[in-house]
């Protein structure tokens, strides 16, 4: 057991303010876990029942608070239990208040119930982060549910102060509630799903509420923001809430997106105001320096007719250009591998890779010394990897008898 936990921290005279005041939820489930041990039991002395029943009533002095403490996380479940007794007027207890909740011992697990179930929603929304995380053990769903009640019946405030919290779970947790409550405003919520970056689920649960509330005047103020987020996932939420104010054609500027869901939702909406988006990939692909991913559409709605396009585009200048049609070729069923195998060797890693990913099926087929030669030291890494996976491939393909191993 290391001495800088808050066990140890305690054992050094700190009090508990000081050892676990103001840490993370995990430090008060470690310090429930160290006084446990037997090497920090042998070597410190845990409270009894008669020292807990000996102490004075009233407010607890820092002394009489960190045995309290101490005796809440007993290994004997007789004095954790009658440790209990002090919580109540103790507001540095309640953490550990908490985690009694999901104790495996009965008499302890229901007093400490009994006890968090008096505790006003104000009070229960700072334990948030700790109730998350002990909802995770089989008996702790009984705080959450009690702290799940509390905000969706309490005050808006206890809810909107959890917004912020540094703890994502608990941000999740907030979000859905003030959802469900429609406490943000339709504008604040594709705000929040726009700028929200590295939380998906934030960002869908947002943007969805945002188009669910969004009248048809409320383009600017709720479209707008999704459609300008860096989150493929909420903008094509924006490019969805296109056809229900009525704007078909904005989004046919977004039938070249980057991503892949966009593209695909902007189709769907430009199909439905009546516009065939495949003759406008083709002219698109007529400029592929202004629209690079417009290669990546047609691949996606085209035919056969559309494969020589294609083909000479995998020589275009731009990188992205190229990867986008080596990956419509793949959409098309076009691959020639012929054609391909050298993109391995192209200077960008995009290209490499995007060209490795289309003759994976093909690998059988390839020559294997030059996948080898690929392998050399002076070769651009990603061309390495590449060559490495398709001789994978190839050898998994000769253990499946495709063809004979060279």
């Amino acid at each position: 057991m290391s001495d800088d936990g808050p066990a140890g921290r305690l054992r050094d005279g700190a009090s508990l303010r000081e050892a676990v005041g103001t840490a993370t939820p995990a430090d008060w489930v470690r310090l429930d876990t160290e006084v446990r041990i037997p090497a920090w039991r042998t070597a410190n002395r845990l409270p009894a029942r008669e020292a807990l029943r000996g102490l004075p009533a009233g407010p607890l002095s820092d002394a009489a608070e960190t045995r309290v403490a101490l005796a809440l996380c007993h290994p004997d479940g007789r004095v954790r239990e009658t440790a209990l007794a002090r919580v109540a007027g103790a507001p540095g207890l309640r953490p550990l208040l908490v985690v009694r909740c999901a104790d495996w011992v009965t008499p302890v697990r229901d007093r400490a119930r009994a006890l968090l179930g008096e505790t006003s929603g104000p009070l229960l929304a700072p334990l948030a982060p700790l109730i998350l995380l002990l909802s995770r053990r089989d008996r702790g769903g009984f705080a959450l549910r009690l702290l799940e009640d509390a905000l969706r019946q309490g005050a808006a405030q206890d809810v909107e102060a959890l917004l912020t919290d540094e703890d994502r779970a608990v941000r999740r947790l907030a979000y859905r509630i003030a959802v469900d409550r429609q406490l943000l405003t339709p504008a604040e919520l594709a705000r929040t799903a726009a700028t929200a970056s590295g939380d998906t689920s934030v960002q869908a649960l947002c943007a969805d509420a945002a188009l669910a509330g969004a009248g048809e005047d409320d383009y600017d103020a709720v479209v707008a923001p999704l459609l300008a987020s860096r989150s493929p996932q909420v903008r094509s939420a924006g490019v969805t809430g296109l056809r229900r104010t009525g704007r078909h054609r904005e989004a046919i500027a977004f039938l070249a997106d980057r991503s892949a869901l966009v593209r695909a939702c902007a189709r769907y909406v430009v199909r439905q105001g009546g516009t065939d988006p495949l003759p406008l990939y083709r002219s698109m692909c007529a400029d592929p320096v202004r629209y690079p991913a417009a290669a990546a559409g047609l691949g996606e709605c085209g035919s056969r007719a559309d494969v020589d396009t294609l083909w000479h585009l995998t020589a275009h200048q731009l990188p992205a250009v190229r990867a986008h049609a080596v990956s419509a070729l793949c959409a098309l069923d076009a691959v020639r591998p012929d054609r391909m195998r050298p993109l391995l060797d192209d200077p960008s890693a995009i290209v490499v890779r995007a060209a490795a990913r289309a003759l994976q099926p093909h690998a059988a087929t390839l020559d294997t010394d030059l996948l080898r030669a690929g392998l050399a030291p002076d070769r651009a890494r990603a061309t390495r990897i590449a060559a490495r996976r398709l001789l994978e491939a190839q050898e998994r393909a000769h253990v499946r008898g495709t063809r004979p191993w060279p």
